[in-house]
């Protein structure tokens, strides 16, 4: 009898070690592969021929080393937008608060996780929203600090349900705002999102919240991708002048744009695989030891019925096949099962961030192949010692 039958509890245990190593790399992949498939949506969210100046890095890599840096004030941003006026005409102040702020109207109420903060005229185009009803806060907003907003589609959704928004009066956070503007649906990024926002002019968020342990993101638009890096090289050397800095000294300000973040979440993923990859050999080394010991035990306990069947004139390939095929069925049985539920795992996230679902064709077929191959490397010795037996010794094993 094949051992998968003889002992159901032995093999499932030795399947469920390929199982994790399998389903550690497939899952990995997938969602790799799901997040890298939607990248130029999920993470492009500076517009086209954008780049942006911040007092830390894009997501939370290096964030902690850049603490200490002096925060990007609002005068030292107005005097680079002055300096830029021959360079580029599109130059974006802004401050967003991820968190932590509700918007009230008429007793109803947004949640505490608002995106609410102040930019400029130009935040449109450098952040990809458009207007959908209303206006966009203007330059003349900015310089008299006036106390308009504009709304996302969710603040709309929970504060007008029934009726237009344009025109009626929101408290922020105890504030008073009058509703100019709406912006059209944006979507989430990585779960995130973009549509529960209340902008205002930069200068009154000021003015009402203080400068306190803020910084100011400076984001800047080249006429064209000809002269992107002219651009951004003249910016650079704006912004180290606003910031006081001796030619010696290193920025201190950092700069990215969505090709360096897509670059960024590329190095990131890939270290994530390498990792995967490292702990899904050690399980799969070790699978493959429980696949050989069972293998072993299996000769052991069958070592009578090989001498009969060697007796009656089976071949010694025949005797190394039939281990060799069960070893190698528990192995693919992990396999599949470790690939079934990564591919769900991976997807799993997938969908949580709102990003297509994939199938990893490539990394499935791969962990197909190494479960076969752990199954031919790891039964063959157990199923060569059993084509080796000799026929008379096997028929007298008690």
């Amino acid at each position: 009898m094949s051992l998968l039958c003889v002992n159901k509890l032995r093999s499932f245990l030795t399947m469920f070690g390929i199982t994790v190593g399998v389903f550690s790399v497939v899952s990995v992949m997938t969602a790799i592969l799901a997040l890298r498939s939607s990248i130029e949506t999920g993470i492009s969210f500076l517009g086209a021929n954008v780049f942006q100046f911040a007092k830390y890095p894009a997501g939370d890599i290096g964030w902690k080393k850049c603490y200490l840096r002096r925060n990007i004030t609002l005068d030292q941003a107005r005097r680079y937008q002055k300096l830029m006026e021959d360079v580029s005409s599109v130059v974006c102040l802004k401050f967003l608060n991820q968190g932590g702020a509700q918007a009230v109207y008429s007793g109803r109420q947004t949640t505490f996780a608002l995106i609410f903060g102040g930019s400029n005229q130009n935040f449109l185009s450098t952040n990809q929203y458009s207007i959908e009803s209303g206006r966009n806060l203007t330059g003349g907003d900015v310089d008299l600090g006036q106390r308009v907003c504009v709304i996302g589609q969710l603040v709309r959704e929970k504060l007008f349900p029934s009726e237009a928004p344009l025109g009626k009066r929101i408290k922020v956070n105890g504030y008073t705002y009058t509703v100019i503007g709406t912006f059209e649906m944006k979507g989430s990024q990585f779960g995130q999102s973009q549509d529960d926002i209340v902008l205002i002019p930069i200068t009154r968020y000021f003015s009402d919240f203080g400068s306190q342990n803020v910084s100011i993101d400076i984001a800047t638009q080249a006429e064209n991708q000809l002269v992107y890096d002219e651009t951004m090289d003249k910016a650079i050397t704006m912004m180290r002048i606003v910031r006081g800095l001796r030619p010696e000294q290193e920025n201190d300000f950092e700069v990215y744009s969505n090709d360096s973040m897509i670059s960024a979440f590329n190095q990131m993923a890939d270290t994530i695989a390498v990792g995967s990859f490292m702990i899904s050999g050690i399980a799969l080394l070790v699978a493959g030891v429980g696949v050989m010991n069972i293998t072993l035990v299996s000769v052991i306990e069958r070592t009578k019925e090989i001498g009969i069947c060697k007796s009656i004139g089976a071949r010694k390939k025949s005797i190394l096949a039939q281990f060799l095929v069960e070893a190698v069925t528990i192995s693919l049985a992990g396999g599949l099962l470790g690939t079934v539920l990564g591919v769900a795992g991976g997807n799993g996230v997938a969908i949580i961030l709102h990003v297509p679902v994939v199938f990893p064709w490539n990394w499935a077929l791969i962990g197909l192949i190494v479960c076969a191959g752990i199954g031919v490397s790891f039964g063959f010795y157990p199923a060569w010692k059993a084509a080796s037996l000799d026929p008379i010794e096997a028929l007298r094993f008690e």
